[in-house]
């Protein structure tokens, strides 16, 4: 049976829900924010409408001695928009965490390098996928969302929607990555995305609506990469570094 508090949490988080989406944050956003009050709510059995200050100081501290301040900065931000939007109450516990400053340069991998992951990569889905992030310097789910439209061969240049930020931006288009797409789109001739989903064969990609599986990307990313050698901790990933935009 559900406690009041658990009836009264539920409601609420929905709102917050509801919340998140209409203010426009990126998926990943929501899942973040979202997360943090669900992790809130169990470590205060569902009562997290009242909070002090030593409440919070107690939640957060435990939470860094198992996660990293990513994570701190992640469900302090869930919360505060939580306060704000859902309870519609202000945040006055601004300074309360101060996370350290660190600058972090990305591992990109080597031109060298980036050719045994191709090689190595023997599903051809993936192989042109992984080559497109890289020579374009896309960040993964901005190579998953690209769409037919999007390539503009007569301008050398393709049109990357959503990315961070939520902004648009434009990437140069290399003759060879414009040439692998083409041959590529050949093969499965999807109207729409240019990365459809292998879930039907090579019939179903062309009727597919939806991408790749970003995580199944993702895995394999890895179990290529260590096949490789590749040590580097996110390879691929930190490529929107790579190219500069028109």
């Amino acid at each position: 049976m559900t406690s009041p508090n658990e009836r009264k949490f539920k409601r609420n988080y929905n709102k917050h829900l509801q919340h998140l989406k209409l203010k426009g944050l990126q998926p990943k956003t929501i899942e973040a924010y979202s997360r943090a009050i669900r992790r809130i709510g169990d470590y205060f059995n569902h009562d997290i409408d009242d909070l002090s200050k030593q409440q919070l100081t107690d939640y957060f501290s435990d939470l860094l001695s198992t996660h990293s301040w990513s994570a701190v900065k992640l469900d302090l931000y869930g919360l505060k928009f939580y306060y704000v939007h859902v309870l519609d109450r202000p945040w006055v516990n601004v300074d309360l965490i101060k996370p350290p400053k660190a600058q972090r340069l990305p591992d990109i991998v080597t031109v060298e390098e980036a050719g045994r992951l191709f090689s190595a990569t023997h599903k051809l889905s993936y192989r042109v996928f992984f080559f497109t992030v890289y020579s374009l310097g896309l960040r993964l789910g901005e190579g998953l969302r690209l769409q037919v439209g999007d390539i503009d061969a007569v301008r050398r240049r393709v049109h990357i929607r959503d990315a961070k930020g939520n902004k648009d931006r434009l990437v140069p288009l290399p003759d060879v990555t414009r040439d692998v797409l083409r041959r590529f789109w050949s093969v499965h001739r999807n109207p729409v995305l240019l990365f459809p989903n292998r879930h039907g064969g090579l019939k179903g990609a062309a009727s597919a609506s939806t991408a790749l599986d970003r995580g199944g990307v993702q895995i394999t990313l890895r179990k290529v990469a260590e096949a490789c050698g590749i040590k580097k901790r996110s390879p691929l990933t930190a490529c929107a570094t790579a190219m500069p935009p028109i």
